[in-house]
């Protein structure tokens, strides 16, 4: 069993019984202690489980939330393949919106610099990095900054959200299932991604596999509102199938 396949499966057991331990896991799966160790690691790391002593926790069971740079310095090659791959669902010239993300983040570091488009964002740092750009026109959401996400929230985002029509809203999240939808941690920001949903003809989730099978307290979005779902190769086939069977096109980049 390669590393991947066994951290996918420490993370399935994690998730079907709330928590998994270190000398289990290394009797079941026969690798050492300290294999498992650094599975755990490298799991922490991506935002899905919390170390606790002698093994972990998923985080949805804790309603943790890595901060945006924890999540920005993980599966980055993924993350990159999947903004590419996105390019593709651009317009040659309209309106889009990009949700704050460490994936929709990757999308603005390689939008091409010949088409004219108007770039919504509620994310300050986002914000910076497109308004430099000759070809693009950039409106930024106001709002409550929060901190975990360095995404802009509440009221004042809300309301220029009511009356703007985009052709294409690249979205993040924190979770995905076929049966709870698209999730986050935080009401306020689950608010905004609906809102994001609602103004655009055709919504895309960019994600990394990571983010796939877990659920968060608030949905913000039913599978079946997606048109596309981008994600890495590293997402379960049988998942990816039920995905689609629940409506959008499953790319995996």
């Amino acid at each position: 069993m390669y590393a991947e396949e066994r951290q996918q499966e420490i993370l399935r057991r994690a998730r079907a019984a709330g928590r998994v331990d270190v000398v289990t896991l290394s009797a079941e799966l026969d690798v050492t202690t300290e294999t498992i160790r650094r599975d755990l690691t490298s799991l922490e790391r991506a935002g899905v489980l919390r170390r606790v002593h002698g093994g972990a926790i998923p985080v949805e069971r804790l309603g943790f939330e890595p901060a945006l740079a924890t999540r920005d310095e993980v599966l980055t090659a993924e993350k990159e393949r999947i903004a590419k791959a996105a390019l593709a669902e651009l317009p040659e010239d309209g309106s889009v919106i990009i949700d704050a993300g460490t994936t929709t983040g990757r999308l603005v570091q390689v939008l091409p610099a010949d088409r004219e488009l108007t770039v919504v964002v509620n994310s300050p740092p986002l914000a910076t990095a497109l308004a430099a750009r000759a070809n693009l026109h950039v409106i930024m959401l106001g709002g409550r900054v929060r901190g975990k996400t360095l995404a802009t929230v509440d009221d004042w985002a809300l309301r220029p959200l009511s009356y703007l029509n985009v052709d294409v809203a690249f979205m993040a999240t924190n979770g995905c299932s076929p049966t709870r939808g698209l999730t986050t941690p935080d009401p306020a920001e689950a608010a905004i991604k609906r809102a994001m949903v609602k103004a655009a003809q055709r919504s895309v989730l960019l994600a990394d596999h990571t983010k796939f099978g877990n659920t968060y307290l608030s949905t913000f979005a039913e599978l079946g509102e997606i048109d596309v779902v981008i994600t890495d190769t590293g997402l379960d086939t049988t998942l990816a199938a039920d995905l689609a069977a629940a409506g959008p096109e499953v790319i995996r980049a």
